[in-house]
C-alpha cells in the first residue's frame, strides 16, 4: 500500500490548517458486507477460523470494546470477518486517513495520533459508545509486533476500561505475525491463522475492580511469544524468503557485539564482521552453522582481534539468552541498549529525509535534516533550518516507528497533535526497532515529568 505524498516548503506546511476529529459516522451493513467480501479471499487463503468464549454474555445490540493484539494486516480482515453482524469502529493510525477520508469514515475508522497523547480520540470512542450504540476496537499496542511477542501497555488502559464502562472483549490470534511478519517485506507465508474471541470483562467487574487490577488482567491477555508458540505446536514455515529482512529485528550480533553487520536473507541471518552464520529453520529456530571457539580461531577471513572474539564468544555461551528464539535475541538487544543508557553511552545523530503530515490530504515531503536521540529526548532540525522540534523523553512510553512505510522506508515518527514527523534515515544501517527500544528504556527511568493523563493509551 503507497500514500499520497507530494512536496511542499516547511513554511507552506506550517500555514496548513491542523486536522480536527469530526464525529464517527454510524457504520451501515452495507459497508461491513463491502468489507467482509474484500476480506473473504484473504482469510480463506489462510484457513481462518475462530471460536468463542463467554460471548453469549454479550447482548448483539451491547456496545463493547473490542482489544485485539495486532501482528499484521491480516488482523484488520478478521475483525470484518469475526464482528460482520454488529456496527464497530476501528481506532486507526491518522496517517492511514491520508487520501481517502471519506471512505475510511464510512468503514467505521477513527483517526489517531500514535503514542501522542489524544483527547479527541477519547470524545470519539465515547462518541461511538454512548452515542452510536456501537462497539469500538482498539489494538492497544498501537503498532505491529517487531520481534513477536507483546508491546507494553500504559498504566492508563485500565483507566480507560473505568471510563467507557463498557463490555470488553479481547481477541487473541495465532499465526497471523507468521503468515505477514513486518520485518518480512510483505510477503506473506503459508501459515493458518485462527483467534480466541473472549467475553472478557463485564461492567460489573470493571466497576468493581482498581485500575491496578484491570492492568493485571489486560497484561496477562497480553502476553506472548509467537516464537515459542510456532515450535511447540509444529508450524512450518517452508518459504525460502522467510529470513528476508530479518537483520530489521536482530541488529546485533551476540557474538562479535557489531551492529550494521547482520544481513538476513533467504533462510539465512549472517554477520560480515565474525562471519558467524544462522539458518532460520522452517520451525524458526535459529540454528548457528559456524559457532565453535576453534572455527572462529581458524577462520582467516575474520578481519578482528581473535582474542576479543574469543572472549565475545565465551560470554555469548555463558548469557541467560537462548539465541535460537528470535524473542530472546530481541530480549538481549533490549538489555543492551539498557546497559548502552545507564552507562551513558547511547546517542543517535543522523542525517533524515523528513515527511509530515499535518492533515488528511496528503504527507508532505518538506526536506532533509538531522534527529538527535538520547537521554534527554527527540530534536529534529533541518529544512535549511526552519524547522526545529524537541520531544521530551516522558513524551510517551514508546515510538512509533515502522519498516518500509508505505513502501518509502523504515522510520521513525515523532511530534504532537499539531504534526507528526515521519523520519527517514538516509543510513540504511540506521536501526528504528533499536531507537524505539532505546525510547522505551529511556522512558522508564526517573526522569521527572509532568503528569500525564488517561489518554496516554497506546493505540490510540
Amino acid at each position: 500500500m503507497k500514500i499520497k505524498v507530494i512536496p511542499k516548503s516547511f513554511p507552506e506546511v506550517e500555514n496548513i490548517k491542523t486536522y480536527q476529529n469530526k464525529k464517527p459516522c454510524k457504520q451501515t451493513a452495507f459497508w461491513r458486507f463491502i468489507m467482509r467480501m474484500v476480506a473473504k479471499k484473504d482469510l480463506e487463503d489462510c484457513h481462518f477460523s475462530y471460536e468463542t468464549e463467554g460471548m453469549e454474555k454479550l447482548n448483539k445490540n451491547e456496545p463493547c470494546l473490542i482489544l485485539m493484539n495486532h501482528s499484521s494486516s491480516t488482523d484488520l480482515e478478521m475483525v470484518a470477518e469475526i464482528f460482520h453482524d454488529r456496527e464497530f469502529h476501528i481506532v486507526t493510525t491518522l496517517d492511514g486517513f491520508i487520501g481517502k477520508e471519506w471512505l475510511m469514515r464510512q468503514i467505521g475508522c477513527i483517526p489517531a495520533r500514535k503514542f501522542i497523547t489524544d483527547m479527541p480520540l477519547i470524545k470519539d470512542i465515547l462518541h461511538c459508545l454512548n452515542d452510536l450504540k456501537a462497539s469500538v476496537v482498539m489494538f492497544p499496542e498501537a503498532s505491529y509486533s517487531f520481534d513477536g511477542t507483546a508491546t507494553k501497555l500504559p498504566s492508563s488502559v485500565g483507566k480507560c476500561l473505568k471510563l467507557f464502562k463498557v463490555p470488553v472483549v479481547m481477541v487473541t490470534t495465532t499465526g497471523s505475525f507468521h503468515r505477514d511478519p513486518l520485518y518480512n517485506g510483505l510477503q506473506k507465508r503459508d501459515v493458518t491463522v485462527s483467534a480466541r474471541v473472549k467475553y472478557l470483562l463485564s461492567p460489573t467487574d470493571i466497576k468493581e475492580k482498581s485500575v491496578s487490577e484491570l492492568n493485571d488482567i489486560l497484561k496477562r491477555e497480553f502476553t506472548f511469544d509467537h516464537w515459542r508458540w510456532q515450535r511447540e505446536n509444529g508450524i512450518k514455515v517452508s518459504e525460502e524468503f522467510r529470513a528476508d529482512g530479518l537483520h530489521r529485528v536482530l541488529y546485533k550480533c551476540p557474538v562479535c557485539g557489531k551492529e550494521k553487520t547482520l544481513t538476513g536473507k533467504g533462510i539465512n541471518l549472517s554477520c560480515s564482521f565474525c562471519k558467524m552464520v544462522w539458518v532460520l529453520t522452517d520451525d524458526g529456530s535459529l540454528v548457528k552453522q559456524n559457532i565453535s571457539e576453534n572455527e572462529i580461531h581458524d577462520n582467516n577471513s575474520i578481519n578482528a582481534n581473535p582474542a576479543s572474539i574469543s572472549q565475545a564468544h565465551t560470554t555469548y555461551l555463558e548469557r541467560n539468552y537462548d539465541f535460537s528464539y528470535i524473542s530472546d535475541w530481541y530480549r538481549w538487544e533490549r538489555d543492551s541498549v539498557k546497559k548502552e543508557i545507564t552507562e551513558g553511552k547511547y546517542y543517535l545523530d543522523i542525517p533524515v529525509d523528513i515527511i509530515a503530515v499535518k492533515d488528511t490530504k496528503a504527507a508532505y515531503r518538506i526536506g532533509e535534516g538531522r534527529l538527535v536521540h538520547n537521554i534527554n529526548g527527540f530534536t529534529l532540525t533541518g529544512c535549511n533550518g526552519e524547522l526545529s522540534y524537541s520531544q521530551s523523553p516522558k513524551h510517551s512510553y514508546s515510538l512509533y516507528a515502522d519498516y518500509f512505510w508505505y513502501e518509502i522506508g523504515d522510520m521513525i515518527s515523532i511530534g504532537d497533535m499539531n504534526v507528526q514527523y515521519y523520519c527517514f534515515p538516509k543510513d540504511s544501517g540506521v536501526n528504528v526497532a533499536k531507537v524505539r527500544l532505546a525510547t522505551e528504556e529511556i522512558y522508564k527511568l526517573d526522569i521527572p515529568s509532568a503528569k500525564k493523563d488517561l489518554s496516554t493509551l497506546a493505540g490510540l
